[in-house]
């Protein structure tokens, strides 16, 4: 039997498998459109916007449905009821992580975004409970928040007015956050260390928005063997985490068990109480701590970034909407003294508008993959154990019954008719659920002080007319980002 005769036999044995393997798994899951061979329904997506394509198929197959992204199925939950139900109402069984095969080769199911099990639920509980308390050292978080949101207005002061893109400058200040929260202290903007660490952290974020990495995550095990950026991405993984071991020993060396500094302080003394009180392994390591603050970067630097960004971008566009904030803080807080958390809750249209900015550009539109952690019988279907789920953050955001014309940008969907603040079951941002972003609370409070700050100290002013800004979104394999420009800070 020739090479040729043997090569088309094993080929013809793959298709068949991936045909009946296909046909078995559909039976009782929820309804979708028919996938082909091997490769699934990849070429019924539009990979260049999939937010639409999940539409047009919740359409045809309602809000529940099944696409196969290569050879296994993934379960789309499309509007507001059906992420309730599933992510709310039954969080326990939805609170598994999806696979992720670059994340599961550099995280080992360590840390707090891609782990699972008992490991998620320990990192978590830690991660929560120090950025809610964080009584390290004598300064809160808020306090270095606030302490950041000086030295950016202070890096703004240095372009004198002049048009600037503010893409780096509004990238430094949440990286550097974490910095404080992490390591302690913060970086000046023109450290080598923190420009290493800010490369390769954009770098790797482009590099997982791109089509390549979709392709990866499909079919990882072949793509290994080849060249391509998911060797990149990789290699800046390894930089970063070289960089937090070397951090790690630095504060062996002068831990003061008293006196925490930061999150890798409160890790350490951590893992000496787990070391004290358990026989079993813990979940407390040198290589745990390295992967949790690896994430609390990735999950905590870009996405902010960008919402800073695209918040600018939005109040340029709406002059009336940035006078209305304007006036709003000079009522409140005026011009004497640094904005606080305490002034949001007197603030009810600044407030509406860091909601309507966050759900009008809809960052995450598919967030991160979940997976069910057991057999669920979800309405009429049954989901088998680690079933990968896809939640549609956009039909939540842009749900047209809770946010009259979605598409518009409106603080008024966050106002009732007095002009207090109203909330809303709708707004996702974060997503919901057991598996809502740890750094939720951070990051609105990053929004609220950094925005506060500038425009108490700036006028923005657009190169063009207000109405001319272009601000749809740059769509693309992981988050929304604006699409670029320039302006000018005017200092008040």
């Amino acid at each position: 039997m020739g090479p040729v005769v043997v090569l088309v036999l094993v080929l013809s044995c793959l298709l068949l498998f991936s045909i009946w393997r296909q046909n078995s798994g559909r039976r009782k899951l929820p309804p979708g459109p028919t996938p082909f061979p091997i490769i699934g329904n990849i070429l019924q997506v539009d990979i260049k916007d999939i937010t639409k394509s999940l539409t047009k198929f919740s359409e045809v197959y309602g809000p529940v449905f099944t696409l196969y992204l290569g050879m296994k199925p993934t379960v789309v939950l499309h509007g507001y009821e059906a992420v309730k139900e599933a992510l709310i109402d039954q969080g326990e069984e939805f609170s598994g992580r999806g696979r992720f095969p670059l994340a599961e080769k550099t995280s080992r199911n360590l840390g707090i975004v891609f782990s699972n099990g008992h490991t998620w639920r320990e990192m978590r509980r830690f991660s929560l409970m120090t950025l809610r308390n964080f009584g390290m050292g004598k300064r809160s978080i808020e306090e270095r928040v606030q302490e950041e949101a000086h030295c950016l207005v202070e890096e703004l002061r240095k372009t004198k007015g002049s048009p600037c893109d503010p893409t780096f400058i509004l990238g430094c200040a949440p990286c550097n956050v974490i910095c404080s929260i992490v390591f302690q202290n913060r970086f000046d903007y023109k450290d080598q260390d923190f420009l290493n660490l800010m490369e390769k952290f954009n770098e790797n974020v482009k590099i997982l928005s791109s089509p390549w990495m979709q392709i990866y995550n499909l079919f990882p095990d072949l793509i290994d063997y080849i060249p391509g950026s998911h060797k990149t991405a990789l290699k800046n993984i390894a930089y970063i985490k070289n960089y937090i071991l070397k951090t790690i020993k630095d504060h062996e060396e002068s831990l003061d068990v008293n006196n925490p500094r930061d999150l890798i302080d409160c890790f350490l003394i951590k893992m000496k109480q787990e070391q004290k009180n358990l026989k079993e392994p813990s979940e407390f390591t040198t290589e745990g701590l390295t992967i949790a603050a690896l994430d609390l970067f990735g999950a905590g630097t870009e996405t902010t970034s960008t919402t800073l960004r695209y918040s600018l971008l939005l109040l340029m566009k709406h002059p009336h909407v940035t006078a209305k904030v304007k006036e709003e803080i000079d009522h409140v807080i005026g011009r004497h003294r640094s904005p606080c958390m305490q002034d949001r809750s007197q603030m009810p249209y600044t407030d509406a508008v860091m909601h309507e900015i966050q759900r009008y550009i809809d960052l995450l539109p598919l967030s991160l993959l979940h997976a069910v952690t057991r057999d669920v019988k979800f309405r009429d279907y049954i989901i088998p154990k680690g079933t990968n789920i896809l939640t549609s953050l956009t039909s939540v955001l842009h749900d047209p019954k809770e946010f009259p014309n979605p598409d518009k940008f409106d603080p008024g969907h966050f106002l009732d008719k007095s002009g207090n603040f109203k909330k809303s079951d709708y707004f996702m941002p974060f997503s919901t659920g057991k598996r809502i972003c740890v750094g939720e609370g951070l990051a609105r409070m990053e929004l609220f002080l950094f925005l506060t700050t500038i425009l108490q100290n700036f006028n923005l002013k657009s190169l063009m007319d207000p109405q001319d800004l272009n601000t749809t979104p740059v769509l693309n394999g992981f988050i929304s980002v604006p699409p670029s420009y320039q302006l000018s800070f005017i200092p008040v």
